[in-house]
């Protein structure tokens, strides 16, 4: 008797990679709290685990490209956040397919990328030339439309407003007013704010349909500044600003 053996191709390395960090990552907010790992972040995870990491960092740092928890550095002083953080600025939005969103913080794309693969239509800043320049191609090859642009993301993209949902991969002491109001009533913003960067909270901002505005915090950040007309005074003095009530009752940052 004959016995056929057929070989299996193993899976890709990046995709086992992709694949377990999102189950840390699934499994951390699972525990830590239940209440944010809802539909949303179900479906930010299903994206995160097919979009490939490893192309959107340095050649030198892709042996972390899948660490669940660590930010990356991409040069000219910024960073990739980390996919922890993605998903969970991303399910935060609550936004259903085909929104219109704003992301301010190219980078290397990788957020415009978690944006486009969930089938939003997706306009990103990026005020550092060269990494705005490498984000558009890097996009494009990859198959995702995502309208780069270079800039400063503090004046946001006024002929694609209103947007259902805007990002903010950089700190500052305030939200930059003309983003909320590019905000459609309706719509979230999420964005780091604190008096520095060791002071910071993600802090998600919902207009209701007659435009007010409230607040809630996902909890403790660190991200590098907003730089541009929203870069916070070097000297500046002041406490964090705790009123601000935690969107899951625990912090999930």
């Amino acid at each position: 008797m004959v016995i056929l053996i057929v070989a299996v191709p193993a899976m890709a390395a990046g995709q086992l990679a992709a694949q377990t960090m999102v189950a840390q990552i699934r499994e951390r907010l699972r525990a830590n709290a239940p209440a944010a790992a809802d539909a949303y972040f179900d479906a930010a995870l299903a994206v995160i685990a097919r979009i490939p990491r490893a192309a959107f960092v340095p050649r030198d740092q892709r042996k972390f490209a899948y660490t669940p928890f660590r930010p990356l550095p991409i040069g000219y002083g910024q960073t990739i956040s980390d996919p922890y953080i993605v998903a969970v600025m991303t399910a935060a939005l609550r936004l259903p397919s085909g929104a219109n969103v704003l992301d301010i913080g190219t980078g290397s794309g990788y957020q415009a990328a978690v944006l486009a693969a969930l089938g939003h239509r997706v306009t990103s800043i990026e005020i550092v030339t060269p990494l705005a320049e490498q984000a558009r191609t890097r996009l494009g090859r990859l198959g995702y439309s995502v309208d780069v642009r270079q800039g400063d993301g503090f004046a946001g993209a006024p002929d694609k407003a209103p947007f259902d949902g805007i990002i903010v991969a950089a700190g500052a002491a305030t939200v930059p007013a003309p983003l909320l109001a590019q905000l459609r009533n309706g719509g979230t913003l999420i964005m780091p704010i604190g008096p520095s960067g060791f002071q910071e909270h993600l802090i998600v901002f919902r207009k209701s349909s007659r435009g007010d505005v409230s607040r809630c915090n996902l909890g403790w950040a660190a991200f590098v500044p907003l730089t541009g007309k929203g870069e916070r005074p070097p000297m500046l003095k002041g406490l964090e600003d705790r009123s601000v009530p935690l969107c899951y009752g625990v912090d999930v940052s």
